[in-house]
């Protein structure tokens, strides 16, 4: 996509938002719903998983997951959700504040490695829900907002990544010759 393309889809996006006003249907409320109890539930793990790591950049990149993400992922479902006066999930899940350095024995934790693997799926979990969702909307102001999310989520994949890769923990495939 060219950037006059971008520019376009933005132009586009915001005369639309302004002109067209057609509230959310059931399949956008829906994949909204589900993205925010998802999104609230990943807080949760988040936490946890930034409390049993080791590693600081780890950590830093766990509590960038959590508010630069998850919650601002969350913020922009519910608005759509309570502009299209839907009702918001309502949850249970647990606040865990976050620590830097909690004593908690080997056996009864996650490694590092582990962790990464486990946020490796969960970004991957969360962005295929995110864009079901621009799949099952109709409307370009969504769309966008969806979107932006992936891009996000995206560039702390490649974040991510990076340190597996410097820190040797990218499980190993081994090359398929003929």
């Amino acid at each position: 996509m060219t950037m006059i393309d971008k520019v376009n889809g933005v132009v586009h996006t915001a005369i639309q938002s302004i002109v067209d006003k057609e509230p959310i249907n059931y399949i956008e409320a829906g994949s909204l719903y589900g993205i925010v109890t998802q999104g609230r539930h990943n807080v949760a793990v988040l936490s946890v998983l930034h409390n049993q790591a080791k590693d600081h950049e780890l950590k830093t990149l766990i509590a960038a997951a959590i508010d630069s993400h998850s919650e601002k992922t969350v913020k922009v479902c519910e608005d759509f959700l309570e502009k299209g006066h839907s009702e918001l999930p309502k949850t249970r899940f647990s606040i865990h504040p976050l620590k830097d350095n909690l004593d908690i024995p080997f056996e009864g934790r996650l490694s590092d490695e582990e962790i990464a693997m486990l946020l490796i799926n969960m970004a991957k979990a969360s962005q295929l829900a995110t864009f079901s969702a621009i799949l099952n909307t109709y409307q370009p102001e969504i769309a966008l907002s969806l979107r932006r999310i992936i891009d996000d989520g995206l560039d702390w994949n490649y974040k991510l990544v990076q340190l597996m890769i410097h820190r040797g923990w990218l499980p190993t495939v081994a090359k398929i010759e003929h």
